[in-house]
């Protein structure tokens, strides 16, 4: 396959990008005499959008998707673009549900990105945000361990993140970053308004001025022997805690 494409593997995910994103996907590997109603289901999808579809052996999909569990369906799907921030202004500008936002700060671990777009799509957040320098970007790693996600939550890379804090800002958004010395823990804080998460580095955490720009400071509690969780882990217990809170209101 081409190196502009990436494997998007497994039922859910191939029908996600099927039904959300068809114009990015390239062709459509289905297991050869493996009958089963959601890959019949999915060869509708492909049949409807126009798609490319082969029927290929089950070896072949298992070296396509490095021997994770494919379910019988890979999609090849074109690398997305990051966006920019004038498209960043023209989605809050309308959007008809209190902006959920996650921000990333120089996260680099393209499996970590791709983990934390996948879960972000999953909790109902309506775009990743994170700088141009020193971060990783949409790459075939990045879609392949998002699962679809890559190619139906915006992503939008910025040259400036404390600006753009600024401007979520001025618009109201709440801005709640994570940091291991903070005195309250993230469930004591309200996620239910317009909200930003803002989720350090790998290695460092939060900057100075990303976490200067920040309106409060929240932890995550650690009751074991290490000290932190891995970004995408804690991106994720944050996520799920503020979908707990919005769905309660």
């Amino acid at each position: 396959m081409k190196e502009d494409l990436a494997p998007v593997f497994g039922i859910h995910s191939v029908r996600a990008a099927l039904k959300h994103g068809p114009e990015g996907v390239d062709a459509v590997w289905l297991e050869r005499g493996r009958r089963d109603r959601r890959l019949a289901e999915l060869a509708e999808l492909t049949r409807g959008a126009g798609i490319r579809r082969l029927q290929v052996d089950r070896d072949e999909l298992d070296r396509a998707a490095a021997g994770a569990n494919h379910q019988g369906a890979l999609a090849w799907v074109r690398i997305p673009a990051a966006r920019a921030e004038p498209e960043l202004k023209r989605l809050l500008d309308v959007l008809e549900a209190p902006p959920f936002l996650l921000l990333l700060d120089e996260v680099q671990d393209p499996h970590n990105l791709g983990a934390c777009l996948r879960t972000a799509e999953a909790a109902g957040a309506q775009a990743v945000i994170a700088p141009k320098d020193n971060a990783v970007g949409l790459t075939p790693v990045v879609c392949k361990v998002a699962s679809g996600a890559a190619e139906t939550l915006p992503y939008f890379q910025v040259t400036n993140l404390a600006r753009v804090m600024d401007s979520l800002k001025e618009r109201g958004i709440w801005l709640i970053g994570t940091a291991g010395e903070a005195t309250d823990e993230v469930y004591a804080a309200d996620l239910t308004g317009p909200l930003g998460l803002v989720m350090g580095s790998e290695g460092g955490g939060l900057r100075r001025l990303t976490r200067e720009r920040c309106d409060r400071l929240v932890r995550l509690p650690m009751r074991g022997q290490v000290e932190s969780l891995n970004v995408s882990v804690a991106a994720g217990v944050c996520l799920y805690e503020a979908l707990r809170q919005r769905r309660g209101r």
